[in-house]
């Protein structure tokens, strides 16, 4: 590793203005509205609940109240000509049984701290001299009760508040929820608690995006394609002067994390024109209804803010093929919401200056009226980035990090391929945080070199405890999958080998460079194969027996059989037929005649045993090397291109890496003449050319 004290830092990126927030319809939510009433409706009931106290007779009062000295004061006032007094009682009284009958049954139990019982008298002076009366017999000693005369209107006042409030209120709730679920802005049912509304977010002048295309690297050929919808966005008169029409909607088209919604974003900050942005499970709901209410109440909206840009991120959760998987006679819900998008993009005029994009990754699963022209007009299919396009995504997401001199973005992307711009990102962020759990200044490559194995293998499990049983057996599974890569012509060349346990069951890796390629042949597949094969195939040949370890291979090895025989028409048996159905148009019946099915069976296992074969006579012929290699890989755990050929000489075959023509134009430099760090996982590009193997154990 070159040194690099005295380097200095590159300078950082300034962060950009934080943009204001997206506007966001929905911010009121109306539930505080129906709280509101249900409080309100709970304090009248408790203020107005001195009604509730039980009337009683003077008789009645006089015998187990006022002569068992029980009572505390009697308040009185005038209401509709006659005198209404309350009585209260004892604190130390009120737990007799005898008052029970006399409680209020209401939720707040008012009476407790109020009246006991009230009763009715003609006129004050009345009730006095019934009061002094009732009292004469009692002894000198024991305090006379008055009563104690107030002003208090509670006549239609009160039973106005009491009864008829409560009543106006329950009523307007009423009404207001029947005009929620009846109608509004978007039309159609299913709009209770403003669940018809599109939950759309709107970027507009407020609150713009602050991505633009200088931020989108690698992705050339799609740029040009969506910056020229903003352009006709910014000069329409441009292209409408020849005659042409805006396009209606552009489908993005390509795997996780290849920058489809990145792309989206730049978009909208580039475009300076009210942009929506959803996902497709925005529309889902429970609800019948709610998932077409929300598609008129989006386009609504749009066709106020036109010219704009409406973005649909995973579309597929509402546009999927209709007619499948469908219950008989049932009402599917996300069919009802494609049919009335269907409708709204090809409804509206193309002079509205609406745009649709759209992005998925299983176009495959689409229904095909939604693909068809005047709808998405444009299909922009985004893949992962090539060499140089990746070169550019990692000279994006180095530019805020503090890296030193050593560091080439050339040679990070040779050293990836296969990988994504989401995991091109990830790498530098890996790569800034192991540099900074190491307290360095600089981000250097063997962090990178760190963070790359981090992304694909796992983290590296330095405590996991083997016994040296298994590791002997790793070492030769590892060693087997070095022979037979090393001596076979079309399979990729080898990075490393290693038998450090990393990730969740990989107890160790045979680390691969292939070469960038889209078209595999016969051979090539073959190699590969026993290539993959080698440590089950080393198992066997040194120990006698086999282990659990080679789960992963042999899953690998099938799944590239069946389809070599069943998709790629790779048999001679079987014949120049593929039996491939991304579409699921089969459903659960297969293509073809159980009689044919027998005979894929059998040419599969016929191919497997064939590649075992032939990579056991490949090892039996170079046991001598795969012994040395085994015990080199038990005594230092991981073993570079340079172990390999001091160990098993120059490899025989003239394939360079296209890390060794794209960095450095020979093939005698390799990553560990380059310093980089050891403990890590190769990169994989196509299924069919698997460029990592492992030895797992086996899983519950």
């Amino acid at each position: 590793m070159e040194d690099n004290q005295n380097t200095k830092p590159k300078p950082l990126k300034r962060i950009p203005n934080i943009p204001k927030k997206p506007i966001k319809g929905g911010k009121f939510n109306i539930f505080w509205v129906y709280a509101a009433i249900i409080v309100g409706l709970l304090v009248v009931q408790y203020l107005f609940t001195a009604d509730n106290v039980k009337r009683v007779d003077y008789s009645v009062f006089e015998k187990d109240m006022l002569l068992t000295g029980d009572v505390q004061k009697i308040v009185s006032y005038k209401s509709d000509d006659v005198v209404i007094s309350e009585v209260f009682i004892k604190e130390d009284k009120k737990t007799d049984k005898k008052y029970d009958k006399y409680r209020s049954k209401n939720s707040f139990n008012a009476a407790e701290k109020g009246p006991m019982v009230t009763f009715v008298q003609p006129d004050a002076e009345t009730l006095d001299k019934r009061l002094e009366a009732s009292q004469i017999t009692l002894p000198a000693t024991q305090q006379r009760i008055k009563s104690e005369t107030i002003s208090k209107s509670n006549g239609w006042m009160g039973q106005l508040i009491s009864f008829i409030l409560p009543l106006v209120l329950i009523v307007g709730l009423w009404i207001f929820m029947m005009r929620r679920m009846g109608g509004g802005a978007g039309g159609g049912g299913g709009q209770i608690f403003n669940i018809g509304k599109s939950k759309a977010t709107l970027f507009d002048k407020e609150s713009q995006v602050s991505i633009t295309f200088n931020d989108v690297a690698g992705l050339e050929e799609a740029k040009q394609e969506v910056m020229e919808i903003v352009d006709f966005l910014k000069n329409p008169k441009k292209y409408t002067n020849l005659g042409g029409k805006i396009p209606k909607g552009a489908l993005l088209v390509g795997s996780p994390g290849t920058g489809k919604t990145l792309l989206a974003k730049a978009v909208a900050g580039e475009a300076q024109v009210p942009f929506f942005s959803l996902s497709g499970s925005d529309f889902v709901e429970m609800f019948v209804g709610v998932g077409a209410s929300r598609v008129r109440d989006l386009f609504k909206q749009a066709k106020d803010k036109a010219p704009c840009i409406i973005f649909i991120d995973e579309v597929d959760a509402i546009g999927r093929a209709r007619g499948k998987n469908s219950m008989m006679g049932g009402n599917d819900e996300r069919e009802n919401t494609l049919n009335q998008l269907l409708v709204e993009m090809d409804g509206f005029g193309t002079d509205s200056g609406i745009i649709i994009l759209a992005a998925t990754n299983r176009p495959d699963v689409l229904d095909s009226a939604l693909m068809r022209p005047g709808r998405f007009d444009r299909q922009i299919s985004i893949d992962k980035p090539d060499l140089t396009g990746r070169e550019q995504i990692f000279k994006v997401h180095l530019k805020p990090i503090k890296t030193a001199e050593v560091v080439d973005a050339k040679k990070l992307s040779a050293q990836t391929p296969g990988f994504a711009g989401a995991e091109i990102a990830n790498v530098c962020n890996e790569a800034a945080l192991i540099a900074a759990r190491r307290n360095k200044e600089f981000v250097d490559m063997q962090d990178f070199q760190d963070a790359i194995d981090r992304v694909i293998g796992g983290l590296e499990k330095k405590n996991k405890i083997i016994s040296p049983e298994e590791k002997k057996i790793v070492a030769y599974h590892e060693a087997g999958h070095a022979i037979a890569g090393w001596f076979l012509e079309h399979a990729d060349p080898l990075v490393k080998v290693s038998i450090v346990p990393r990730g969740v069951a990989a107890l160790g890796y045979a680390q691969y460079l292939p070469k960038e390629q889209f078209l595999y042949t016969t051979e090539q597949l073959t190699d590969g194969m026993c290539m993959t094969m080698g440590g089950r195939v080393a198992e066997d040949l040194v120990f006698g027996k086999i282990s659990t370890g080679a789960q992963n291979d042999l899953e690998r090895i099938t799944k590239l059989s069946y389809a070599m025989v069943t998709i790629y028409g790779m048999n001679k048996t079987i014949g120049n037929v593929s039996f491939h159905d991304p579409q699921n148009e089969y459903n659960f019946n297969k293509p073809y005649s159980e009689k044919t099915s027998e005979m894929i069976d059998h040419e599969v296992r016929l191919l497997i045993a064939e590649v075992y074969e032939r990579t056991k006579e490949l090892l039996t012929v170079n046991r001598e090397g795969l012994e040395k290699l085994a015990q080199k890989l038990i005594e230092k755990e991981i073993l570079f291109q340079a172990d390999l050929e001091e160990i098993l000489g120059k490899r025989p075959f003239d394939n360079r890496t296209t890390y060794d023509e794209f960095v450095n134009g020979t093939g005698d430099q390799t990553p560990a003449a380059q310093g980089l760090i050891h403990d890590g996982v190769g990169a994989t590009t196509d299924p069919t050319a698997p460029a990592t193997n492992t030895s797992e154990e086996p899983t519950n």
